[in-house]
């Protein structure tokens, strides 16, 4: 089976997560929690992903030239991504994802970009590659750029739901959303020749191509821990199977 290569422009941070007993209601203050610091960011969490999955990866971010950095790239250094195209921004900090997670796996996140805000389209230098993976946690500036300069297969995980330049659509070859980022953009998913995966938690993902399924598959039953950074492998390894040129139903 051949090696994908796989390049990925996102973002890095360091994710500070909190295990609760339940998710805070609006204004209420929870104690007792159990606070985690993991390497984090969708950027970091595809590139390490796709890596993990058996391909060469090179991941194009920017962190801030801070302690947090070391913390946020740790697990990408270890798993041996290439980071020769990753800026430190002088100016701002490493981004950082404040997460509670609950004891379902389910969670809320906020996040503060910090230096991933920093990556320019002047930034972005991509190696020869069969995959370019995206997502909306750097400027769309920058990801467009690197869309419009590749000229192989396109992956592009619409999250956090933003307005993006319909150029960015109709370049994509596969999009993945959630439920919620599909509704967002409703029928622009559809303008474009993209096949449209849109994952749905518990009950899998389906695939559309200009309006019309194409495959869908169930979920594995598992006991669910954590739902941070699913959507992020699930993108990357969605792309990594076309690259090997599986079935989109497998």
């Amino acid at each position: 089976m051949k090696q994908p290569k796989v390049v990925v422009v996102g973002s890095v941070n360091l994710d500070l997560a909190a295990s609760v007993a339940r998710l805070p209601a609006p204004g209420e203050t929870l104690t007792d929690a159990v606070l985690g610091r993991f390497p984090g960011g969708k950027g970091a969490n595809q590139a390490l992903a796709a890596k993990r999955l058996g391909a060469d990866v090179s991941l194009v971010a920017c962190v801030g030239d801070d302690a947090y950095a070391e913390e946020a790239l740790a697990l990408l250094k270890e798993g041996d991504v290439n980071l020769s195209r990753c800026k430190v921004s002088p100016t701002a900090a490493t981004g950082v994802a404040l997460i509670c997670v609950a004891p379902d796996g389910e969670n809320q996140i906020v996040v503060a970009p910090g230096a991933n805000r920093e990556l320019t389209p002047a930034d972005v230098s991509l190696p020869a590659a069969d995959a370019l993976i995206g997502q909306l946690e750097v400027p769309v500036d920058a990801l467009t750029t690197a869309a419009d300069a590749f000229d192989g297969l396109f992956c592009v995980n619409l999250a956090p739901a933003a307005d993006v330049p319909d150029r960015l659509i109709a370049r994509a070859d596969y999009i993945v959303v959630n439920e919620t980022e599909a509704a967002f953009y409703g029928d622009v998913l559809t303008s474009g020749s993209a096949t449209v995966v849109t994952t749905l938690g518990a009950r899998g993902a389906m695939a559309h191509r200009q309006g019309e399924e194409i495959a869908r598959a169930a979920a594995p039953i598992v006991d669910a821990i954590d739902a941070t950074g699913a959507g992020d492998t699930f993108t990357a390894a969605l792309t990594v199977a076309v690259v090997r040129d599986m079935a989109l139903e497998d």
